[in-house]
């Protein structure tokens, strides 16, 4: 399966810009070769603009969704599309689509676990629904964003449904980095899946990204990693064979004992 990710930055609170940005990507990637997957990082359309994030989202009026559709289709590729902020219902969310070749949605994820160190309780509402796999060109698939990464139930929940890659969508920061970088090779070695992070780089509000998007093999082994500060694609082919042969090597799930282990 072939993999291209936008590492990027953003313009704040400019969500024209920022897809006007992404289409330019996506006809570059898909002009020099074959690509199944396009990665987009968190909330590209808006970057952390959150005091400000629902006048922005209700003055692009739900544009994002349907130029996605539409790139997906024209492009007959894949789209990881990222998060973006969506008002439903009276609430903002920290959302993530999955688009098929096809222009149609496939999956919708809402990020269920706020980060407290951005207050971001204080502008979304956390997701409520169970993290569920997906499939692409065949093939069973998770995404997560951002501090979602910190919550190993998650994603081994996950790779039990069957989960042979888990996409990481984020703004993760600097200051966290050495975080960034452990938690995503612990994620793939525990649960033996393919890690894809797409991360921005930049800064906004006087903090700094920490760039450094990541693609880890089911052995826990750095097969890319990005450049801490510069826009970059991260184009790789994953060999999905590996995940079914590093955990018969390794049979973790067969080994697990979940009624002796306590919930809470």
């Amino acid at each position: 399966m072939r993999i291209a990710s936008y590492q990027m930055d953003l313009v704040p609170g400019n969500p024209s810009e920022n897809r006007k940005r992404v289409q330019e990507w996506v006809k570059e990637v898909c002009k020099e070769g074959n690509v199944d997957v396009l990665v987009l990082p968190e909330m590209w359309t808006t970057a952390y603009t959150l005091p400000m994030l629902e006048k922005i989202v209700k003055a692009d009026k739900g544009m994002t969704e349907p130029f996605l559709k539409n790139l997906a289709k024209t492009f007959n590729v894949n789209l990881v599309a990222g998060s973006f902020a969506i008002e439903e219902e009276g609430s903002m969310y920290n959302r993530s689509i999955i688009v098929n070749r096809e222009g149609s949605i496939v999956h919708t994820y809402d990020k269920m676990h706020l980060v407290p160190m951005l207050d971001e309780h204080l502008y979304l509402k956390g997701g409520e629904n169970t993290g569920r796999v997906f499939e692409l060109d065949g093939k069973k698939m998770g995404v997560i964003i951002c501090y979602d990464l910190r919550f190993p139930e998650l994603i081994r929940s996950l790779a039990l449904q069957g989960a042979e890659v888990v996409f990481v969508v984020a703004e993760w920061p600097e200051a966290r980095a050495s975080h960034w970088e452990i938690l995503q090779q612990a994620r793939a070695i525990e649960d033996q899946v393919y890690i894809v992070s797409c991360n921005r780089v930049g800064t906004y509000d006087g903090v700094l990204f920490a760039g450094r998007s990541m693609v880890v093999n089911p052995w826990g082994e750095m097969v890319f990693k990005a450049s801490q500060t510069e826009e970059e694609t991260i184009r790789v082919t994953l060999d999905l064979k590996e995940v079914h042969r590093i955990r018969k090597e390794v049979p973790v799930f067969s080994s697990r004992v979940p009624k002796l282990y306590e919930t809470f």
